[in-house]
């Protein structure tokens, strides 16, 4: 039997949910069966662990840029075409909005037969602009119609897919991302390593700094925190288009004492470990990994609660859910965990032991994309 060559799509390699999506795909398919290739932007502090990857043929494509440019679209449609062509690509798999549109497109010109595309969250929501929202549904509607079928994160992004008429409910099917459990069992810092006393409580936030994060929420909870609990201090992994301004509120609200930003970094989940509590403030989210990742660690979590974080988080269970933009109601609810590291530790080990027993795990992830895969290429 040959083997398929098949091609994963993304606009960028930053240390994002679903870059380590992608990846972690694209390296466990079986290599005797696919001849695996992966494309990206030349951008990110994962291009290097893609460059690594030793059964995959990776490129980079200079003219795929985030936002959108019709002359640089317009490159990177055809050099796409031209690449799909030339490897003789049998299965596009498309991840993120930009690659999504694009990668699918060039992918039906060059004639693939087998196309995909994981949704990670809808690029589209209502904090847009309302004629933008309409322009990107409708680009998700008519790229729909080329699209062999839609691999969701969450149900809730199906949910809101169908409900936009952006394909139909056979279209779609659940593929959820999993983790290796093994890594998360040993590599635990010392809280010391950062300056802290190990009796130090430390609310940490793993997230690029832009919109979607909503990291200002996050330092307005953290002003209230400090408040009742002045020992505590706040930890933010990550970078982006907004630190100026995140900077900027740090100091407004006299927290420079109180919050460390470590940018990017490759061990993440070894800072996790020093965390008693993982936030997040996303305005909308896919099925987003670093919380994924808390519940591994055995850390409570205290979010707001859109599309796929209610998939991670049962309320009152291993964490608290807060309706979007309720800084207070958010402030609130670590203020109780840190009063009560007792309820704390339950609440993480209640996420750890529902974690060990969901569909979170990187074996049944792997299994559904071959089966997904060998299906689609009969």
């Amino acid at each position: 039997m040959r083997k398929f060559n098949i091609l994963h799509i993304i606009t960028n390699l930053e240390l994002g949910g679903a870059q380590k999506y992608a990846l972690t795909m694209i390296n466990g398919v079986d290599k005797d069966k696919y001849t695996k290739y992966f494309i990206s932007a030349p951008r990110g502090l994962l291009c290097k662990q893609a460059k690594q990857i030793g059964n995959v043929k990776v490129y980079f494509l200079s003219a795929l840029k985030q936002r959108i440019h019709p002359i640089y679209d317009l490159m990177a449609l055809i050099e796409l075409v031209c690449y799909i062509k030339e490897k003789k690509i049998d299965l596009v798999h498309t991840h993120s909005s930009k690659a999504g549109i694009i990668g699918r497109w060039a992918a039906k010109i060059a004639g693939v037969k087998v196309i995909l595309h994981t949704i990670h969250g809808w690029s589209f929501n209502h904090s847009m602009n309302p004629f933008v929202y309409l322009v990107y549904v409708w680009l998700e509607k008519i790229t729909a119609l080329i699209t062999t079928k839609f691999v969701a994160v969450c149900q809730s992004d199906i949910d809101k897919g169908i409900g936009c008429g952006i394909g139909l409910k056979d279209d779609y099917t659940l593929l959820q991302y999993g983790l290796d459990l093994e890594k998360y069992a040993n590599g635990i810092l010392s809280k010391e390593k950062f300056g802290f006393k190990e009796q130090t409580a430390v609310v940490g936030i793993v997230a690029c700094f832009k919109p979607q994060k909503n990291l200002l929420d996050f330092i307005e909870a953290a002003a209230i925190i400090s408040k009742s609990n002045p020992n505590v201090k706040f930890v933010c992994v990550g970078d982006g288009v907004m630190r100026t301004r995140i900077e900027k509120l740090v100091k407004d609200r006299q927290l420079d004492q109180k919050i460390i930003f470590l940018g990017w970094r490759q061990d993440v989940i070894k800072i996790m470990s020093i965390f008693d509590i993982v936030a997040l403030t996303s305005l909308w989210e896919g099925l987003p990994i670093a919380l994924l990742e808390a519940a591994a660690l055995g850390k409570s979590i205290v979010a707001y609660d859109v599309d796929g974080v209610k998939e991670i988080v049962q309320n009152g269970q291993n964490g608290y859910l807060i309706s979007v933009g309720d800084i207070s109601a958010f402030a609130d609810k670590v203020n109780i965990l840190l009063k009560d590291p007792q309820l704390c530790k339950i609440m993480g080990a209640n996420g750890k032991d529902l974690l060990q027993h969901s569909a979170f795990q990187i074996k049944r992830m792997l299994s559904r994309t071959d089966e997904l895969y060998s299906h689609l290429l009969k």
